[in-house]
């Protein structure tokens, strides 16, 4: 490893503003894909995919469905005029429970940590009010400020609803700032994937957005396997490193949820694991570390810390079949089908992948730690690829276009 690797500013390149899509295309799968395999590069289209995959693939998704996470409540007026506008981004579930799919399916009050717009203007414990029409009744939904220093805030309705049900039609989409305009009513369908289930995501698992209907079907018939995980994006995501020295950049944490069927089906040690995306690459890494975890104390909780797979004491010899089963004999002592933990996995050059053979994912930031990811997959040749699809008219970031990422 070069002395510089861990420095951020390695990981820099110019990324004119004029190359970020800032729209998608008409069609989904119609978006450009950057093939790189063996240290070249081809330039294909994402409907060619089918056709590329190494035989016995298993494409493994990210089915978190994104919420309109952004929402806008009014002050009263005053004498002096109209009343502050206060935006709530939604970030962490914490009561009546923090996993997810409880919180979304909660009725009449929930609290989550928010990002607050106009928090100087928000007094703590006063409630604001907005009325809304759902399924042909009003409900008044309202928010009161609990704790400004951790911006916790309350939200109370008062019909027999869901919250989910409740956040769908008060919410706006919570498009990545760099996109730099209003959302529209187009975004709410196209930055969502086609298959996504699971509602909680506040950042959209952006690789998946080209696929339709029927390259999924063209997939199938080609005996590729599917595999759905579930990792719920994170306004950290978008959060810049501000530190040269990598390392201490502070990692936000996301959760997950995984199965046992997710986890048989990764024990099948003849395919070849395909990411979609960065956000199934960190769930399917972290799965390997928990099993690591599991290894010291069977009871460890389903928490991966940023640096874990770096630090010194983990075991370096645990194969991946072990790692699994240590999972599957966790699952069966708790007597359930489901996990739901955190990680904050930090993937950077230097890290062994331990699941990851190929990787789908679209063109990132410069200096984020999605590109040092990039970087830690293909190691020095990131540059090749950004300099090419810079080069041949890529668009980039979230709506922009694909790549297929073969380490074999």
């Amino acid at each position: 490893m070069k002395e510089n690797s861990l420095r951020l500013d390695f990981y820099d390149y110019d990324l004119p503003k004029g190359r970020i899509a800032k729209h998608p295309l008409a069609k989904r799968d119609q978006s450009k894909l950057l093939v790189y395999q063996a240290g070249t590069v081809e330039d294909r289209h994402f409907y060619d995919l089918p056709m590329l995959l190494p035989d016995n693939s298993c494409l493994c998704f990210n089915n978190t469905q994104v919420i309109p996470a952004r929402l806008f409540f009014r002050k009263p007026a005053t004498e002096q005029g109209a009343g502050a506008l206060i935006e709530i981004l939604l970030l962490h579930p914490l009561e009546p429970s923090s996993v997810m799919s409880e919180a979304m399916s909660t009725q009449h009050s929930v609290t989550w940590e928010c990002m607050v717009g106009n928090l100087k203007k928000w007094k703590s414990a006063q409630v604001l009010v907005q009325k809304l029409i759902i399924a042909d009744q009003e409900v008044t939904l309202e928010a009161e400020l609990i704790d400004s220093n951790q911006k916790l805030v309350r939200l109370n309705w008062n019909a027999g609803i869901s919250f989910a049900e409740v956040v769908g039609a008060a919410g706006k989409v919570p498009l990545p700032p760099y996109l730099n305009r209003k959302n529209t009513a187009e975004d709410r369908q196209r930055y969502q994937t086609v298959y996504a289930q699971n509602p909680g995501a506040v950042a959209a698992p952006t690789a998946g957005l080209h696929f339709t209907d029927q390259v999924l079907n063209q997939l199938m018939q080609r005996g590729i396997n599917f595999n759905e995980l579930t990792l719920h994006v994170g306004a950290g995501t978008f959060q810049p490193i501000k530190e040269n020295d990598i390392k201490q950049h502070n990692m936000h944490a996301e959760q997950m949820v995984v199965t046992r069927e997710n986890v048989e089906k990764l024990l099948n040690a003849e395919q070849t694991i395909v990411a979609v995306g960065t956000t199934s690459m960190r769930t399917l890494e972290s799965l390997y570390w928990y099993g690591v975890k599991l290894s010291k104390e069977p009871s460890a909780d389903f928490q991966i810390s940023k640096l874990y797979p770096y630090e010194d004491d983990t075991p370096k010899q645990l194969s991946l079949a072990d790692s699994l089963q240590n999972i599957l004999n966790r699952i069966d002592r708790l007597k359930t089908d489901t996990l739901v933990g955190e990680t904050e996995i930090f993937i950077f050059p230097g890290y062994q992948f331990r699941l990851c053979q190929g990787l789908i994912t679209n063109f990132h930031l410069p200096k984020s730690t999605l590109i040092l990811l990039i970087a830690a997959f293909v190691g020095e040749d990131w540059r090749k690829i950004y300099q090419h699809a810079l080069g041949n008219e890529y668009r980039f970031l979230s709506y922009g276009d694909s790549s297929l990422l073969l380490r074999r």
